[in-house]
């Protein structure tokens, strides 16, 4: 018999953390591609999909600009997976949301210019100008590491 409730008990706690998963990821996803066509043209999810296919992917068509797109949220909803999936072990991420959001976004943008960029198949690595990447640095603290954490707070109550 206990084992049916921790089953049950298993069962609710991933449904509950599934939700801020998929909204914050989306909403972050939404703001930050919103962000980049704003900045830099409707081109991006092609330049995203350059990181796995190469330059060349720049030339392709809506099939490219589409896996950009996926591309893109899919790494959206896994920086928000890694931080509700974080919040089961630390409380504080849940209890000191906007704090620990806006260093969260701060986190995703250095992960993503330190690490995934220079890896990807662009091998992209600096030099930054200032205020590109204080807009990079605000955009991610603001429109992705906030809307993920208060998903969390919002969506995942204990």
């Amino acid at each position: 018999m206990k084992l049916a409730s921790t089953e049950t008990t298993s069962t609710a706690t991933r449904t509950k953390i599934l939700i801020p998963i998929l909204v914050g990821g989306g909403i972050a996803g939404t703001f930050d591609l919103i962000s980049a066509f704003i900045t830099f043209g409707w081109a991006v999810p092609r330049a995203v999909a350059g990181g796995l296919l190469g330059p060349q992917a720049i030339q392709g068509g809506a099939g490219i600009w589409v896996l950009g797109v996926l591309l893109h949220y899919s790494i959206a909803f896994g920086a928000a997976a890694i931080y509700c999936l974080s919040s089961w072990n630390l409380d504080f991420l849940r209890e000191h949301f906007v704090v620990c959001g806006l260093f969260y976004g701060l986190a995703v943008h250095l992960v993503m210019n330190l690490v995934v960029l220079p890896l990807s198949a662009y091998h992209s690595m600096g030099p930054y100008q200032y205020a590109q990447l204080m807009q990079g640095l605000l955009v991610h603290m603001v429109l992705i590491g906030l809307p993920i954490a208060t998903s969390l707070r919002v969506f995942c109550k204990r």
